[in-house]
């Protein structure tokens, strides 16, 4: 493909450190893009790791609470499983519970996926609040300014599954995807032409079944078919991964820091 992407892996020792880590990274970013243009579009993941690091930035006894701007944020999903919002498989549900029902979020800076419509219905409704949202016209693609995501043990993110359509979807913002491997599960998921447009990308990784998977995507042969994390490609040329030492334990060791990197071509 003849592009560079320029990888930068923080590793921390355990999953404390690391959900503090993505804490303190969200605060930054967001902190910074709301002084430089007043706003922070953030799309977040379900998942264990993130749900720790929710509940600290709700946390009264941390500073997250306080220092957030969170009046300035707008908050989106990356992908969601199509069940109601009251369900235990929800991503919206979970970030709920950890989060939204203690930060000072208005309804109308939340956008979720409605997951209780019907696959497609759910993926047009989603797409469609988004082009309100960002005030799109016609083929243009949203740019969020911070965009997480995590990584399965059988290298997907968000919800681009191995060998699944949502794969090859160049045009739409937002796509049912039907998940055979997932207990024939729908899912609704951002496609990776509007993964790769945001402004800061991040994988939040831990565990010692992500080891063998991360090192293939980041060092092994190009097969996004099999271990579609290997699409997250920014436009930026950066891509920044918050792993704990069980899920870098594949990677070239990192500095005295607990920083490494790696430049791939794709």
């Amino acid at each position: 493909m003849g592009r560079t992407i320029s990888v930068e892996y923080r590793v921390y020792d355990g999953a404390d450190a690391l959900s503090r880590a993505a804490a303190e990274h969200f605060l930054e970013t967001a902190q910074a893009v709301v002084a430089s243009r007043g706003k922070a579009r953030i799309a977040v993941s379900g998942g264990r790791t993130p749900k720790t690091t929710f509940e600290l930035m709700a946390n009264p006894g941390e500073r997250y609470l306080k220092a957030m701007p969170w009046e300035k944020l707008e908050l989106d999903w990356v992908d969601e499983r199509c069940v109601p919002p009251d369900h235990p498989d929800s991503n919206y549900r979970m970030t709920r519970e950890a989060m939204l029902s203690k930060v000072p979020l208005k309804p109308e800076q939340v956008f979720r996926i409605e997951g209780e419509f019907p696959p497609d219905e759910a993926a047009a409704r989603y797409e469609s609040a988004i082009r309100g949202q960002f005030r799109l016209e016609g083929a243009e693609v949203p740019r969020f300014d911070v965009l997480a995501l995590g990584m399965g043990d059988d290298g997907h993110t968000a919800s681009l599954f191995p060998h699944t359509d949502a794969l090859h979807e160049m045009t739409r913002i937002a796509v049912a995807n039907h998940v055979p491997q997932q207990k024939e599960s729908w899912r609704v998921t951002l496609t990776q032409p509007v993964i790769v447009e945001a402004a800061e990308v991040f994988f939040l990784i831990e565990g010692k079944a992500k080891a063998d998977p991360l090192h293939r995507v980041l060092q092994g042969p190009y097969d996004p078919e099999t271990l579609p994390s290997q699409l997250i490609q920014p436009k930026s040329g950066k891509l920044l991964f918050l792993l704990d030492k069980d899920a870098a334990a594949l990677l070239p060791a990192p500095d005295a820091q607990g920083v490494g990197r790696l430049e791939i071509q794709r």
